[in-house]
């Protein structure tokens, strides 16, 4: 194929859709990342997957046409990275929620992947998460949904439907029920531990029950953290199959 203004015109558009995948989904988003980096990936796959997409059913009318598929395709690409990064933004939560039960939500601190305070149970979470995310390949998913995008929504070709806050919606109650199953097990240890800590203030008022409280709710949350990171890879798991069930309810929402 012969360079052309219209064809770096097209390979623009595909770079467009790449960077924002890129600056969304879990992993490339980091921003420990340099933003240097994160564009030359965007480039790079761009210029392997630009030779693959069908530009024939691309059409624009001068400067506000080409504007407006721009920022298309870059809402489409913000939606599949936010698809990729479902089950990042669940252990987040259930990292904030634990520490609340177990007394660590006072210990904030800077998360350097989202350069936010963040709880340490949640950074903890995170990080698991995101080795765990490198060594089962599912990165290289997000780099498959970026390619197949392309063959469900053509250049241009992306409609925000209606139903498309249906499926949002589903995100959010997911988003909640699936984070409060996975801290149910400390949720119920430290309610154990606050009926009986309030037999023992009406028992023996004389005992110092905040302090002795602290103590316990601390060793009691840890002795079932480390249970539950027994069981943490199912939940992974559990949570890289629903990340790609939104991922692909996202996109084909999107298509005309």
């Amino acid at each position: 194929m012969s360079f052309t203004v219209e064809y770096l015109e097209y390979a623009l558009l595909v770079i467009v859709r790449i960077s924002a995948i890129i600056f969304v989904a879990p992993v490339f988003n980091n921003r420990n990342i340099p933003v240097k980096v994160k564009v030359g990936i965007s480039v790079f796959l761009g210029l392997i997957i630009m030779n693959l997409v069908d530009y024939t059913a691309v059409s624009y009318e001068g400067v506000l046409g080409y504007s407006i598929l721009v920022v298309k395709e870059a809402i489409t690409g913000i939606l599949i990275g936010m698809g990729s990064g479902f089950c990042l933004y669940i252990l987040s939560f259930s990292g904030h929620m634990i520490d609340m039960e177990i007394g660590f939500a006072m210990a904030m601190e800077m998360d350097p992947t989202t350069q936010v305070q963040t709880t340490i149970t949640s950074t903890f979470f995170s990080a698991i998460f995101l080795l765990m995310f490198l060594a089962s390949d599912m990165h290289y998913f997000v780099i498959d949904a970026l390619v197949d995008s392309y063959d469900l929504i053509p250049i241009g070709g992306a409609v925000l439907q209606p139903s498309l806050y249906q499926i949002f919606l589903k995100f959010i109650t997911d988003y909640f029920i699936i984070g409060f199953r996975i801290i149910l097990p400390v949720f119920a240890c430290i309610l154990i531990v606050n009926v009986v800590l309030g037999i023992l203030a009406k028992v023996a008022p004389q005992m110092n029950m905040f302090v002795i409280g602290m103590q316990i709710k601390v060793f009691a949350g840890l002795a079932l953290l480390t249970i539950v990171m027994s069981l943490f890879p199912g939940v992974v798991d559990f949570l890289f199959e629903e990340m790609q069930l939104f991922t692909k309810y996202l996109t084909e929402s999107m298509i005309s």
